[in-house]
């Protein structure tokens, strides 16, 4: 495990330490307050990483690299709005896929492309549907508030279990055809049951934030701050912030005014995953170049 890693798992029980401290309304309120700053973060140099993606390849106006982006927001935003369902879909599709290729960055060059996609898009699929399995009746007041439709809880957990299976079945072909990720295997099935043990113990939200915080957000920034300046530094995690500071702005301050339009708390979760899921959809696919970017240096 990564110094990194072994930070986070500490970090993460302390986080649950904590939660038999706070309220529920108080572990939304920290819990948004988390998803806030290094959730947002995270994203917010998307065009930094595009400009730098497009000057190694092959060099795009910057306008017109602000324009098509604008675009996929407004797209997603869009989709939401006329067809809802198909959009929640998509953004679970992109979400699982964007998580699972931050864990398993490093396997496309093991298997071929199709493999990887799976692999990555499967393993994600667990990690959200073990968060929602364990949260049925929010879950359902969430979806049911973007989509008018009540999922039954017996689909949610038949996905989670499908799922599984799957994900079984293509780490063991992974362990036999590969001894090289015996050791990521391993260590994966640790994170995967540590994550079970903070969505179990935790809110819905609070178990959220920790893991989209600290396993994956921060880890995404260490990436990108390698990516664009070659290592990872303090006053290198400085000059990212700076680059990001006027589109986290921007982001906090649309969340804030679907906060104080839309007061309830449950419309406003749901709101809150909607916005996320259209800033997400571009958010995937810049961080898929930048992983492509890095395997051809």
């Amino acid at each position: 495990m990564s110094k990194y890693s072994n930070i986070s798992i500490v970090v993460s029980f302390f986080g649950l330490w904590l939660d038999s401290f706070f309220s529920h309304q108080v572990q939304i309120i920290i819990g948004f307050l988390l998803i806030f700053s290094f959730g947002i973060l995270h994203g917010a140099n998307d065009l930094l990483l595009i400009e730098n993606i497009s000057t190694r390849k092959q060099a795009f106006p910057f306008f017109k690299i602000v324009g098509y982006y604008i675009l996929v927001v407004l797209v997603g935003a869009l989709l939401f709005y006329l067809i809802p369902w198909l959009a929640l879909l998509l953004f679970l599709i992109v979400s699982a896929y964007h998580f699972g290729e931050q864990q398993w960055q490093n396997l496309k060059p093991l298997v071929s492309k199709p493999f990887s996609l799976l692999f990555q898009l499967i393993y994600g699929a667990t990690i959200l549907f073990l968060l929602f399995a364990f949260h049925l009746i929010e879950v359902q007041k969430i979806v049911f508030q973007i989509i008018k439709i009540l999922i039954d809880s017996y689909y949610i957990v038949t996905v989670l279990k499908i799922i599984s299976v799957i994900l079984i079945v293509l780490g063991t072909y992974l362990y036999c055809k590969f001894e090289i990720v015996h050791k990521q295997l391993l260590t994966e099935t640790l994170y995967l049951l540590l994550f079970i043990i903070i969505f179990k113990s935790s809110s819905l939200i609070w178990g959220f934030a920790l893991y989209f915080v600290l396993w994956h957000s921060i880890p995404s920034i260490i990436d990108q701050i390698k990516f664009l300046y070659g290592n990872y530094s303090f006053p290198f995690f400085i000059t990212y912030c700076r680059s990001a500071l006027l589109y986290w702005g921007i982001s906090i301050l649309g969340i804030s005014v679907l906060y104080f339009v839309f007061r309830q708390e449950q419309l406003f979760n749901a709101l809150f995953f909607s916005f996320l899921a259209a800033i997400t959809f571009p958010h995937a696919l810049v961080i898929t170049r930048m992983f492509s970017g890095k395997e051809q240096e």
